[in-house]
């Protein structure tokens, strides 16, 4: 029988304050989490976490801008993630999408950039990973437009259980984290309790949003596993159902 363990799709591990890299792998593999995967969000981040993948045999990368760095954008970043791409530790093309909540002032920017990566995800025939905060429209319209053969991840989904079910309609799988283990968040476990078990992945979004029980603290990909029991408590299921499942998810979206 093949080894059971757990993957993190989405960890800022270079934002992480509080454990050197090496101890944030360290505890990771402690907890059966055996790969994760490192999102770029800023120009000045894109250098940074393609060299975390290539330094790690278990760490991967996905290379993009986040909405809000939208301003950044220009030919030299497409190029050179076009050129990193060729590494087979680049997993997808991300965390991209739109951002409604910090700042509207620049919402058009933000789609036109969303369309360009989206575009660069199509031409290297690589996934998406979405950012959509308060922007659940515009980024489900954009995507159904614009996207034509990649793969699409919705990263900490945010949405209804009635958005997660136009989402699934459309192909797309929805990554859940520490949020579905928060006392009062019932929309995250309706959402969790829901959409069918081949089409969820698991995240961390560390150092951010910490799950019970360890919330007042640095998050870290260790603690998916608190992400994975959750959904397997809410779905009546066993933590190893979850964690085959969502394993064979992301390898089947990420090859990795």
């Amino acid at each position: 029988m093949n080894e059971i363990y757990l993957i993190d799709t989405h960890t800022h591990i270079n934002m992480i304050e509080g454990l050197s890299e090496e101890k944030i792998l360290e505890e990771a593999s402690k907890n059966n989490v055996k790969k994760i995967v490192v999102p770029a969000s800023s120009a000045g981040d894109i250098d940074k976490v393609f060299e975390l993948s290539q330094k790690y045999e278990n760490v991967y990368c996905y290379l993009g801008i986040h909405p809000s760095e939208a301003k950044d954008w220009n030919d030299e970043i497409s190029d050179k993630i076009k050129e990193f791409a060729k590494s087979p530790k680049v997993a997808g093309i991300g965390e991209i999408g739109l951002d409604y909540y910090w700042d509207k002032s620049f919402v058009e920017l933000q789609q036109e950039v969303f369309i360009k990566q989206i575009e660069l995800a199509n031409e290297l025939n690589l996934p998406l990973n979405i950012h959509d905060r308060d922007a659940h429209k515009d980024t489900f319209d954009i995507l159904k437009e614009h996207n034509k053969n990649s793969k699409v991840i919705m990263h900490c989904f945010s949405g209804s259980p009635e958005f997660a079910k136009e989402c699934l309609k459309e192909g797309w799988y929805i990554a859940l984290g520490g949020v579905v283990t928060f006392k009062n968040a019932k929309k995250m476990k309706e959402v969790a309790t829901e959409v069918p078990l081949d089409r969820l992945l698991l995240e961390t979004d560390a150092p951010y949003l910490t799950p019970v029980p360890h919330r007042g603290e640095e998050n870290q990909p260790a603690f998916v596993k608190f992400v994975a029991e959750e959904i397997a408590q809410l779905k009546g299921i066993s933590f190893e159902d979850v964690a085959i499942a969502t394993t064979q998810n992301t390898k089947h979206i990420l090859g990795i």
